[in-house]
């Protein structure tokens, strides 16, 4: 049976697509089957993977509103072992259709049900909100990966995304599970990133990832390319990062 990892903070630019992209790069590279589901009506996880956003004409919107199936909605892409249920803008006006049906918080998790099984890892790229798309993705998900940039406020905000991951384990998920809490961004000729990591690691401990995402220029192009860090360039420090990341997580999820 698959597990389910959803990448999520409300705050943006703090590297959640470009982790969702290259952990499931990296994780398809490490020969399991991965399944990345965008999130975002941003699509960027969709156009980082070289799909034509414009052209979706089944993706996550139709498969929240159950008009779609999931197998319905899968792309293939260049990475290699990844699969993708891609995102548009119409996107935007899911929060607003789902606000009054039943059970609106499970529309994901029900829809997902028919394809688990064929995955090793599905991995959801979530909107920087704590809307109804995000609380889809943790209601659905086993447990969440928390990009936390090595910036001045990166802390800022972070207690709130925990209390709605508390609120959705007391009332929609009781079995959603904090994966890890991931570094990025990380300069170590900066002062202040050394001092984010001292901090983020003596508050957390054992909940913050050893893999620690280094600035790297290679990682912002590669999604101009519509390619993962991996097959961009194989060799850069990112793509290194990323490997180790999903090393990180498959021996975590093996024990």
């Amino acid at each position: 049976m698959g597990k389910i990892i959803a990448i999520a903070n409300q705050k943006g630019g703090v590297g959640k697509t470009t982790t969702s992209v290259n952990l499931a790069a990296s994780l398809g590279v490490l020969e399991k089957k991965v399944l990345l589901i965008d999130a975002d009506p941003q699509a960027n996880a969709s156009s980082g993977l070289g799909i034509d956003v414009e052209s979706v004409e089944i993706g996550t919107y139709q498969i929240l509103e159950h008009s779609s199936t999931p197998r319905e909605a899968i792309i293939k892409c260049s990475a290699p072992n990844v699969d993708v249920i891609p995102s548009h803008i119409d996107l935007v006006a899911i929060e607003i259709e789902l606000v009054d049906k039943d059970n609106r918080e499970y529309m994901l998790k029900k829809a997902l049900e028919s394809i688990k099984d064929d995955y090793d890892y599905i991995i959801i790229d979530c909107a920087p909100s704590l809307g109804l798309l995000t609380l889809n993705a943790l209601t659905a998900a086993d447990s969440v990966i928390i990009p936390i940039q090595c910036e001045y406020f990166a802390l800022e905000g972070l207690g709130k995304l925990l209390n709605t991951i508390k609120s959705i384990q007391k009332i929609h998920n009781p079995e959603l599970d904090i994966e890890g809490l991931l570094l990025t961004m990380f300069d170590s000729r900066l002062r202040l990133s050394n001092q984010v990591v001292e901090e983020v690691q003596k508050h957390f401990n054992d909940m913050v990832f050893d893999t620690i995402i280094q600035r790297n220029v290679k990682l912002s192009e590669a999604p101009s390319f519509g390619e993962s860090i991996i097959n961009y360039d194989a060799t850069s420090k990112g793509a290194a990062n990323y490997l180790h990341l999903a090393q990180e997580v498959i021996k975590k999820n093996s024990k």
